[in-house]
């Protein structure tokens, strides 16, 4: 007989390792022995369910093992003693934890256990009870109760349902029964009637009144049935549901001829560029194959699939319900995400692919399938783009005519929801990527590459060409050579600005672009704008005259560098205006985030934008604002939707400010407020800035004035004080003085010299990092500006702070004005008045901004109380709000000045206002100068402008001769006809691009330069038409034509597209274009190179050459308007303007925003065309134009229809 049970040794060991490596709990613990009550001390290690215990820690074989499955632990009492022994053994074994562990069943001691510590007993404790599995066991349990009650439940259905049949079926015999009676009664009856005797015929009078009645009834059921069925034919409902049954057959019908065009995309060139990328001499390869056509395949099976379920919906007609084939379609789509975010590679590969002759002949030849219908490919890549939008507005109509109370109405809702979603998402990964793509097309085009270009937080702002004027020593200017440059085009230089950088690149004869060795890459954080140059520079007294007032400079302070100067001249005042405009808007944003680390950290090392991130409530979707994953310049989400007051709260944020943002509420706001709105959103922010901020951006700005940082003074190595903001400006040591003490201001960091006050304007700096300040306008009475640039100035700055006190007092005590913006504590007393209160803070307000912005980060100056550190604080947001209403004023007067020449109400307005912030004693200097160049930008007359206007172009055609056709060269016409284009695209107002006015009934009225523009472009086209059918022989014809597009492919080349366009739109007339005897006598290179310029401004994928060829090129350039204007329709009718809760949508904006830069950038580059009144005479001549029927008729005229 077996006396012991058998274990697999080998595996306890290696649990017993693994438990002493890894256990879930380890440690000494005594054991009760079970002969007597003694205690051994062993180490016990657990592991799962297993506790093994050994005679010591570093045993390596167990000395047992328990299985504490089912088992149960508690603590238990101590012992009583037996002898008496020591008190300090009594007291110890009295502290000692004692715990049982219980196996449950009998035959089994329990394990008794203590510990010295109790905490360590309470945790063997819980850790041997999780050990048990008791919970496990407990809920098996209640499991196993509640089967057996289901199964009982089941049993008590069962014989229910038993009970319930035998009824069933003792009814089905009783009812067989009661038939059988009733046949039974029925034969009886029939055996009796012929003993029944036979009544009397009825009265045949009865017999017609009843057959009248039973008519009568017959018609006043018909008569009422049909007024039933033409009210409700009348009714709402019934409309609505014959225009619900419309618009699922339209679907149908469209959702079968794009299961076509998926079809001949697969099978007329996926499947037959597989087969010839498998070929022995392939002409494409697998992999670009597969870039091309992305996941199309897939895309066709899921439609064919879908297309079959609307099918058998139609069979059904007219119950039409589609809400479950939405709900099994919905999770399926999300494989178009894929091929909406790499649909722009996809085509860029199809183009390099088409350089390789073998393909672009095999391409052409399956296009020539007449199941292509004479599309492209790219045609047919573009289908799968518009689907998901098409189901929206399918879904929103096929709404629109379904009742609330209709069975599938919630069902069409969510499905619409999870669409729009889906679409928010691809149109977010779309624009996430659009950057990113411009930045690479822009790194391609320089020959050294550009890695700064790499970097995804790169932003592309705008580019353009300036001239670099060359500079000799001390920074003077060399205005003879700068002649020779301006013919020779020697100083020209492509520029382009991104957020963080800015480049200046040179052309070379083959168009590659070259950064400059020296400045080709400036980091605008080590840059400094200067808008205007100094009076002080005896240069610069004059360069303002020789240069028109169109140059200006940047200073650049390198790191590790000396600092040098570039001088850049721009082609007129409003492309100045707008250069400035965006690069000091990109300074600021890198400034203002200097400035808020200083004002907003504590004790971390966390920067701006991660902050601005962290603050959840900034950017969390709220019942009044919703975001979108997709990151602006700031690296924070984009609004998608907001209300009114949340976009004007955000466009006053003192955190950040975004170009994106501000561009697109400038372009846009007139759709959802008004301009005086946004004026008094500024007045009021300026003149209450503690009560116009939101709470939500003040909490963060008094978020440190509970915390003191005094001890980073005293670390040399802090990283607080080594932080370098973008470009500091030369720093202002201004002399101040209390009425209770004196203070001495050093603004020269002890540890880095370079490191001082922010300037909040760009435009104001001076002419050189080590010149003596100038303001425009007299700095503020009770402040002098003085120039430090090292640490060894920082002493006599000092003294010299110390010894004008007295002065700067009396000079202040003589302004009577007081601003709005400047805080009580601030404010200088009038004369007479003493005080004897230690805490009144009379600091200066360029001493308390100079405090605040060199050392707001650092913790207050020594002997600072805490009221004097609210002052300087709250002089922060006074400086700031002011600084943010100058930038949003500087940005709207020079980029946006249309606003301005068309409401001189508005005008007026903001003159008031910037008038009342010069007088304002306690403006910085910076401030002063940055409000004297916008009220001189915005009081500038009209007659400053230099652009030629289309008036002033027909006014000196007065007196002058025209010229005929034959004597003008192709490049004068086409030289002129580029000035004409532009002239006229460049007058277009951009609020004339919002709300589609081109397409209203009162279409002169709301968009008369839209409606001009429309119409040169037709009497262009006209006259090229006109002036080739006024040649009676072929041979003249011919010549006409060929010039017509030897002056197509100038205008190409001056990059005037809109020409191209006009000319090519005149050849492919068909009173031109059948005049076969006529296009035989033009050469070959000439039809070639009309259908090379075709291709270029062809319609195909939406202009998609003509955008590559727009992208690609360097302003100045015309573009067809007509592109803009298709993208502005199909953006105002896909999406609504506002949501259905009442909120902006702010992404539409954006989209707007964006077309309408593109326009104004190249409206905004002239060309350096001279008028020839002589040439534009010709072009202008209505009375040279022949209208569309008589040209037909000419052209019949002149060749005859060939006989059928």
């Amino acid at each position: 007989m077996q006396k012991s049970v058998r274990y697999n040794e080998g595996h306890a060991l290696y649990l017993a390792f693994l438990a002493r490596k890894e256990g879930t709990k380890r440690g000494f613990l005594s054991k009760k022995a079970a002969e007597a009550s003694r205690w051994h001390e062993k180490w016990f290690a657990l592991y799962q369910n297993l506790l093994f215990y050994f005679e010591g820690e570093q045993s390596g074989r167990p000395a047992g093992m328990y299985l504490l499955e089912g088992c149960s632990c508690e603590r238990a009492p101590a012992p009583p003693r037996t002898g008496a022994g020591p008190g300090g053994t009594r007291d110890a074994l009295d502290k000692q934890y004692y715990f049982t562990v219980l196996f449950g069943h009998e035959g089994q001691k329990p394990l008794e256990l203590r510990c010295e510590e109790e905490q360590d007993g309470r945790e063997w404790t819980e850790a041997i009870h999780r050990a048990s599995y008791a919970d496990i066991l407990t809920e098996r349990e209640v499991l196993m109760q509640k089967y057996i009650h289901l199964v009982q439940i089941v049993e008590t259905e069962k014989i229910a349902a038993n009970q319930l049949r035998h009824q069933l079926e003792d009814q089905d015999t009783e009812i067989e029964r009661l038939k059988a009676e009733i046949v039974a009664l029925n034969k009886t009856k029939e055996r009796m009637r012929p003993y029944q005797t036979n009544q009397e015929d009825e009265d045949p009078d009865i017999k017609k009144i009843k057959k009248v009645q039973s008519f009568m009834r017959g018609w006043l059921c018909r008569r009422k049935w049909k007024t039933i069925v033409q009210d409700y034919i009348c009714s709402p409902h019934a409309e609505s549901m014959r225009k619900r049954n419309q618009i699922v057959f339209t679907m149908v019908e469209a959702e079968a001829e794009y299961v076509h065009q998926l079809h001949v995309l697969v099978n007329g060139f996926l499947r037959p560029l597989r087969m010839a990328a498998s070929s022995k001499r392939p002409p494409i390869s697998h992999d670009d194959v597969s870039s091309i056509f992305l996941n199309s395949e897939t895309i066709m099976f899921l439609h064919e699939i879908f297309h079959q379920g609307l099918k058998a919906r139609i069979a059904n007609w007219p119950t039409l319900i589609l809400a479950d084939l939405f709900d099994i379609l919905l999770p399926m789509l999300n494989i178009y995400q894929e091929f909406v975010r790499n649909h722009q590679y996809s085509l860029q590969v199809l183009a390099n692919c088409k350089q390789n002759r073998d393909f672009d002949k095999l391409l052409k030849q399956y296009e020539a399938n007449p199941a292509c219908e004479g599309r492209m490919l790219e045609t047919f890549l573009t289908y799968p783009m518009f689907q998901i939008p098409r189901y929206i507005i399918t879904l929103h109509e096929l709404l629109a005519h379904t009742p609330h109370e209709h069975v599938e109405r919630k069902s069409l809702e969510f499905a619409k929801s999870k669409l729009e979603e889906l679409s928010r998402i691809m149109h977010d990964e779309v624009s996430d990527t659009e950057n990113i793509r411009k930045n690479l097309a822009i790194e391609r085009m320089i020959v050294e590459g550009c890695d700064i270009l790499l970097d995804t937080s790169q932003t592309f702002i705008r580019q353009g060409s300036l001239i670099q004027v060359p500079s000799v020593e001390r920074g003077k200017l060399s205005k003879v050579r700068l002649g020779s440059l301006s013919l020779k085009k020697e100083g020209e230089r492509q520029c382009f600005l991104f957020t963080k950088h800015f480049l200046i690149c040179t052309r070379s004869s083959g168009g590659k672009l070259h950064l400059l060795k020296t400045g080709g890459v400036l980091s605008l954080m080590e840059c400094t704008l200067i808008e205007e140059p100094d009076a002080s520079d005896d240069d610069s007294k004059g360069s303002g005259h020789v240069f028109g007032h169109l140059d200006f400079k940047i200073v650049v302070e390198p790191p590790k560098a000396a600092p040098f100067t570039v001088v850049l001249l721009a082609p007129s005042r409003q492309e100045k205006a707008a250069w400035m405009s965006d690069m000091s808007q990109c300074v600021d944003n890198i400034r203002c985030n200097g400035l808020m680390t200083i004002v907003f950290e504590e004790n971390s090392k966390v920067t701006v934008p991660h902050m601005i991130k962290s603050d959840a409530r900034l950017h969390k979707d709220d019942k009044d604002i919703c975001f979108s994953k997709t990151l602006n310049s700031c690296k924070v989400p984009q609004i998608r939707y907001a209300s009114v007051e949340r976009l004007l709260e955000r466009l006053t944020d003192l955190r950040f400010l975004s170009i994106d943002f501000l561009n697109t509420f400038l372009h846009t706001y007139r759709i959802f407020t008004s301009a005086a709105t946004v004026l008094a959103t500024l007045a009021d922010m300026y003149k209450r800035p503690l009560t116009s901020i939101p709470a939500r951006s003040l909490e963060l700005f008094f978020a440190t004035s509970q915390s003191s940082r005094g001890e980073h003074l005293v670390d040399s190595k802090s990283p607080h004080l080594c932080r370098k903001f973008s470009s500091p400006p030369p720093l202002a040591a201004s002399r101040t003085s209390s009425p209770v003490r004196a203070r001495k201001l050093s603004l020269t960091s002890p540890l880095n010299s370079r490191i001082g006050a922010l300037d909040l304007t760009t435009s104001s700096s001076s002419s050189s990092p080590t010149a003596t300040h100038s303001p425009a306008a007299s700095p503020p009475p009770h402040a002098t500006a003085t120039t430090v640039t090292s640490e060894s100035t920082a002493a006599p700055v000092e003294r010299a702070g110390a010894e004008g006190s007295q002065a700067a007092v009396d000079a202040a005590e003589l302004s009577p004005c007081r601003s709005p913006s400047t805080p009580r504590h601030l404010r200088y007393r009038q004369p007479g008045g003493q005080t004897t209160d230690n805490t009144y803070c009379s600091v200066s307000p360029a001493s308390a901004f100079a405090i605040a912005t060199a050392a707001a980060g650092h913790g207050s100056p020594p002997g600072f109380n805490n009221t004097e550190r609210t002052c300087d604080k709250e002089f922060i947001i006074r400086r700031t709000a002011t600084n943010r209403v100058l930038n949003v004023l500087r940005h709207w007067v020079s980029k946006h000045a249309q606003d301005f020449e068309l409401n001189n109400e508005l005008k007026m307005n903001v003159l008031n206002l910037l008038e009342e912030v010069l007088r304002d004693p306690d403006l910085l200097p910076q401030e002063r100068k940055a409000t004297a160049n916008i009220l001189r930008a915005l009081s500038q007359d009209d007659q400053d402008d230099i652009h030629l206007k289309l008036e002033d172009i027909i006014q000196a055609m007065d007196g002058s001769k025209a010229e005929c056709f034959e004597t003008l060269s192709a490049m004068e016409l086409a030289e002129q006809i580029t000035l004409l284009d532009h002239v006229v695209f460049r007058s277009i107002p951009y609020e004339e691009f919002l709300g589609q006015g081109w397409m209203k009934p009162d279409k002169n009225e709301r968009t008369p330069y839209i409606v001009r523009t429309s119409q040169h472009f037709n009497d262009m086209s006209n006259l090229v038409a006109s002036q080739i059918m006024n040649y009676a022989d072929v041979s003249s014809r011919a010549n006409a034509i060929e010039k017509w597009v030897a002056v197509a492919d100038i205008c190409r080349c001056l990059r005037n597209y809109n020409g191209v366009l006009e000319i090519s739109s005149a050849l492919n007339r068909s009173a031109i274009y059948r005049l076969k005897k006529t296009w035989a006598k033009v050469s070959k290179q000439t039809k070639a190179l009309l259908d090379k310029l075709q291709k270029t401004v062809s319609s195909e994928g939406r202009f998609k050459n003509l955008r590559e060829n727009l992208k690609n090129c360097n302003p100045p350039a015309v573009p067809y308007l007509g592109m803009y204007l298709t993208d502005l329709a199909f953006i105002e009718e896909g999406t609504p303007n506002f949501t259905e809760e009442g909120l902006v949508n702010f992404s539409k904006m954006r989209m707007i925003s964006h077309i309408i830069r593109e326009i104004r950038q190249f409206q905004q580059a002239s060309y350096r065309i001279d008028h020839q009144p002589k040439v534009t005479q010709y072009l202008l001549d209505k009375a040279l134009v022949i209208d569309e029927e008589t040209l037909y008729g000419l052209s019949l005229k002149i060749e005859p229809r060939l006989p059928a």
